[in-house]
């Protein structure tokens, strides 16, 4: 189907014609951002406001504003914490120096790392109790690479994050190594990234199933599923959010133009020119009434008809913490 797709401010003819909205199931929250969220609100009941939070608890500007309208301080690091005040770490995970310093400083500390990532900083830990080098595959600077790379000395572990980087790699073959993967990449690419891994290391060790998180590769199928029938799909999402942007590139890889947006209002109705078919998710930081947003905007601009592409159904649900529920 694929029409072609131009940016343009002309009137179009099709401006009256009904659009067909494939909204993708699942999207938007996942588990470990709800869980997320509800640890800094449970922790303005019990505590009361306000409660620090570490960097962004998710990276999402609405929910974030949201928690800051109910009390919450976000800040980059503990010193700006007063020394009496609950502190949360954020859904990405933190260096293990972080929680050290908060126990020094005997602060009240609140974990809200995704246990998938946790799962992850376990497996980097035994790994290297193996004697193993970790290889990395994740993107530089992203809050849960440096969280992860954070749970080992410096040089225990190394970053790569193309075919490339696998290719300057300085380890001998047989050189004892072990690759971990960041939960929120893109399924295909982190699959080539792998390959190109055990081709040049054949006896290196992987985790006994793959880190990328259920919700990042559902997230992904959902939009396999309906891309190919769309001139145009919209991602609800932050730009610093590394699971919508591999959600755009998952659409333009299937030669569908992908468009993230973080509301409704970032719309360009010039867009929609010779545009019949309109697929729709949201990463895993954007709550539900962003989505909404922007199916009641293109209807403003057209007649909408919405159909649901469901790749997968979701019932996750993880613990809180043991500080908020004693």
């Amino acid at each position: 189907m694929n029409a072609p797709f131009q940016e343009s401010s002309s009137p179009s003819s099709s401006d009256n014609e009904p659009l067909n909205l494939l909204i993708a199931a699942p999207r938007g929250f996942c588990a470990g951002v709800d869980r997320a969220i509800e640890i800094v609100e449970k922790s303005l009941e019990r505590f009361g406001a306000p409660v620090y939070v570490r960097h962004e608890i998710v990276h999402n500007k609405y929910v974030v504003e949201g928690l800051k309208a109910k009390g919450a301080i976000f800040v980059k690091e503990l010193h700006e914490v007063p020394g009496d005040a609950p502190v949360v770490f954020s859904a990405h995970g933190v260096p293990k120096a972080v929680p050290a310093e908060a126990e020094r400083r005997n602060m009240i500390y609140l974990d809200a790392t995704c246990p998938l990532v946790s799962k992850v900083h376990r497996q980097a830990e035994r790994q290297l109790e193996k004697g193993r080098h970790i290889i990395f595959i994740g993107h530089e600077g992203h809050p849960e690479v440096i969280g992860t790379m954070g749970q080992v000395e410096p040089g225990e572990m190394t970053l790569v994050e193309t075919i490339e980087d696998v290719d300057t790699l300085p380890f001998a073959p047989d050189e004892p190594l072990a690759y971990l993967t960041q939960t929120t990449l893109s399924v295909d690419d982190t699959r080539e990234v792998i390959q190109a891994l055990e081709r040049r290391y054949p006896d290196i060790s992987g985790p006994k199933a793959e880190d990328i998180c259920y919700a990042t590769s559902n997230r992904q199928a959902a939009v396999k599923e309906l891309a190919h029938d769309c001139d145009l799909v919209l991602v609800v999402g932050a730009p610093n959010s590394s699971n919508s942007l591999r959600l755009v590139e998952v659409a333009e890889r299937l030669g569908t133009p992908g468009k993230l947006i973080q509301r409704a209002d970032e719309i360009d109705p010039a867009w929609l020119d010779g545009v019949g078919t309109i697929g729709l998710t949201a990463g895993a930081s954007a709550p539900e009434v962003l989505v909404r947003e922007v199916v009641d905007a293109l209807a403003a601009l057209r007649p909408v008809h919405e159909k649901t592409i469901t790749a997968a159904e979701e019932k996750m649900v993880f613990k809180l913490p043991r500080q908020l529920t004693e």
